[in-house]
């Protein structure tokens, strides 16, 4: 009954923008913390951007600077607006959701980001 549903992928030029979104249903939205995480072909998956249950946002290294996580309580979505694109940001971008009082843990199915000229 859980699902997270990305959307907002797409295809981008360098230095342009793209907003993420996810919409979460089936659990208490207010008690995950949320994250985006991205996949590069033959890459390990890794953190994008996460932020808690309370709205405390940290950002990759990568991403610090260039990207904003946020939440909408009442609308049980995550967006993830993302700038100043470079072609190495190319990557399936997924969705997260962790439990701040368990070790429950949801994915979504990810959504494409192609960064190119």
């Amino acid at each position: 009954q859980v699902q997270l549903v990305e959307s907002g992928g797409g295809l981008v030029q360098p230095g342009g923008s793209l907003r993420l979104s996810c919409a979460a249903s089936g659990i208490t939205f207010s008690r995950y913390s949320m994250g985006w995480y991205r996949q590069a072909p033959g890459k390990q998956r890794e953190l994008v951007a996460r932020i808690t249950s309370r709205g405390i946002s940290n950002y990759a290294d990568s991403m610090r600077g260039r990207s904003t996580i946020s939440r909408d309580s009442a609308k049980n979505m995550v967006y993830l607006q993302m700038d100043s694109l470079k072609p190495e940001d190319t990557a399936v971008y997924y969705c997260n959701a962790q439990y701040t009082y368990g070790s429950l843990e949801y994915w979504g199915q990810g959504t494409q980001v192609t960064v190119s000229s």
